[in-house]
C-alpha cells in the first residue's frame, strides 16, 4: 500500500494551480450520456474517483479518449442495455448519476448501492423523489435500485433538501423530458452552476443557474459541444489553509475568488487574510493566526451549511486551521455524522480538542503540532487532506496511510506540493 511520508514544519512558497473541479466533472461525465454527439470535458482532473467514472462509461459502450493534457471526448452512441458494472460502481458515490441520463435513454437502468466516503448516512431520497416526479417507478433492494421510465415528463418539483447530487440528478432527468420542470429549493454551489452551463452548451433550455429555483424546458434531442471545468473548490479553500498554517507565501493562480467570500468569512474567523489579483488568490506569510470572539466575547462559531453558506467539505481544514489559531473556537458540521472523527488523530499530535457529539468539536489554540511516524490513517478524502496539512505543519516526520482517498479528489497532490517546496514522499 502506497503512503505518505511527509517532515513538517517547513515554510511553502510560489504559485499553484487547482485542477478542475471534482464535484463538477463527475456529474458531466454522466452527462455524456445525454446525447449520442461527442462531448469534450477540458481541465478535467487526474483523481481517482474521475477514473473509476470513466471506466464506468466504457463499460457501458462510451468512447472514452484522451485528446490531450487534461481534455477528453466521450461518445455515447455506442451505449446499448449493458448495465452499469456493480464493482466500479460500489466505488463512487455519483455512480448514482448514472441514473436520470439512462432513464432518459433507454427508459430503464439497474444501480447497485453507491460508495464514497464513509461520513455518515448519506441519504439517496431526494434523488428518488425527483425522478418519481419525473415520471419514474423505482424499486428499492437492500443491494440495489430498479429504476424505470417510459417516457419523463416534466413537472413541478420541490425538493426536500439542497441536496447538490440530488439537485444535478433532476436536472440531468428534466433536460431531456417532456414538457416544462421547475425545480425549487434546488442546490446552486459552483458544481452544479458547471453541469447546468454545460448542458446548456449541448442545446439544453435551463434558466435561473446560481438561484435556488431552475426552470427547464425540455428539448428533444441534445447536441455534441465542449466545455471547460473550472477550478476545484475545496483545493484553493484547502490550499488557502496550508498557506495560513505553516506561514507560507501562496500565490493560487486562477482561483475565482468571488466563489471563496464565505470562505473568507468562515476562515476570517481564524484570523487567515489573504487579497484577491484578478483571478488569483495571494496568501501572504507569517500571518498572526487569532481567533476573532464574537461581541461580547462570546466564543465564535464556524458551522457548515449548503451554498452559499461554508461548504460542508471544508470543516476538516477549517478544523486543522483552528488549532493553530490562538482563542477558542467551536466547528460544527451539521449534516454527516462522521466527518469529525478523524480528530482524535489530531489529539494524538498535540492538538487541543473536545469532541462534544458526532457533529461538534470545540478547538483551543494555538497547539505545537507534533509529526506522527507510526503513522495516521486516511478515513476520507477531506479528512486526509486536513491530516496532510496537519503534517506538513507539525514539527517532525509524519506517515499518512491509505492515500488513495486522498488520491480520490486531490491531483498529483505530492508533486504540486513539492514544487512549492514541501517535503513530502510517496513510498
Amino acid at each position: 500500500m502506497e503512503r505518505f511520508v511527509i517532515e513538517g514544519g517547513h515554510r511553502l512558497n510560489g504559485t499553484i494551480t487547482p485542477a478542475g473541479n471534482k464535484n463538477a466533472a463527475l456529474p458531466l461525465l454522466a452527462a455524456a450520456l445525454l446525447t449520442d454527439h461527442p462531448v469534450t470535458l477540458h481541465n478535467l482532473p487526474r483523481i481517482g474517483d474521475v477514473g473509476t467514472k470513466l471506466a464506468l462509461l466504457q463499460k457501458l459502450g462510451v468512447s472514452v479518449e484522451q485528446s490531450q493534457g487534461t481534455s477528453w471526448t466521450l461518445h455515447a452512441a455506442g451505449v446499448g442495455d449493458t448495465e452499469p458494472d456493480a464493482t466500479l460502481a460500489r466505488k463512487i458515490r455519483t455512480s448514482i448519476l448514472l441514473a436520470g441520463p439512462l432513464l432518459a435513454r433507454r427508459g430503464a437502468v439497474r444501480l447497485p448501492r453507491p460508495g464514497g466516503d464513509m461520513i455518515g448516512r448519506r441519504r439517496l431520497d431526494t434523488h428518488f423523489l425527483a425522478l418519481q416526479s419525473l415520471g419514474a417507478s423505482i424499486e428499492v433492494t437492500p443491494t440495489e435500485y430498479v429504476l424505470r421510465a417510459d417516457r419523463l415528463r416534466g413537472t413541478d418539483l420541490f425538493l426536500d433538501e439542497m441536496s447538490v447530487t440530488g439537485t444535478e440528478q433532476a436536472i440531468m432527468g428534466a433536460v431531456l423530458a417532456e414538457g416544462d420542470t421547475t425545480i425549487c429549493n434546488a442546490a446552486s454551489e459552483p458544481h452544479v452552476q458547471d453541469l447546468c452551463h454545460c448542458l446548456n452548451q449541448l442545446g439544453a433550455k435551463i434558466e435561473g443557474i446560481g438561484t435556488n429555483m431552475l426552470t427547464i424546458t425540455g428539448v428533444s434531442a441534445l447536441h455534441g459541444g465542449e466545455y471547460t471545468i473550472g477550478p476545484d473548490f475545496m483545493e484553493v479553500a484547502s490550499f488557502i489553509g496550508l498557506a495560513a498554517v505553516t506561514g507560507s507565501a501562496l500565490r493560487i493562480a486562477g482561483a475565482r475568488p468571488r466563489e471563496h467570500r464565505m470562505s473568507r468569512i468562515a476562515f476570517g474567523k481564524l484570523g487567515v487574510r489573504w487579497q484577491d489579483d484578478g483571478e488569483d488568490i495571494v496568501v501572504p506569510p507569517d500571518q498572526e493566526l487569532h481567533v476573532q470572539e464574537d461581541a461580547h466575547n462570546a466564543i465564535p462559531k464556524i458551522d457548515s451549511a449548503p451554498w452559499p453558506g461554508f461548504n460542508p467539505d471544508l470543516i476538516s481544514i477549517a478544523l486543522v486551521v483552528a488549532t493553530q489559531a490562538r482563542g477558542t473556537v467551536l466547528i460544527h458540521e451539521k449534516m454527516f455524522e462522521s466527518r469529525l472523527f478523524f480528530v482524535d488523530r489530531l489529539i494524538s499530535m498535540g492538538a487541543k480538542i473536545v469532541l462534544c457529539d458526532p457533529h461538534r468539536a470545540v478547538v483551543v489554540g494555538p497547539s505545537p503540532l507534533y509529526g506522527e511516524p507510526e503513522g495516521l490513517p486516511s478515513p476520507d478524502i477531506r479528512a486526509g487532506m486536513a491530516l496532510l496539512i496537519a503534517a506538513l505543519c507539525a514539527q517532525g516526520r509524519s506517515v499518512i496511510h491509505n492515500i488513495g482517498q486522498i488520491d480520490r479528489g486531490y491531483e498529483r497532490i505530492e508533486q504540486r506540493l513539492q514544487q512549492l517546496g514541501a517535503r513530502i514522499e510517496r513510498v
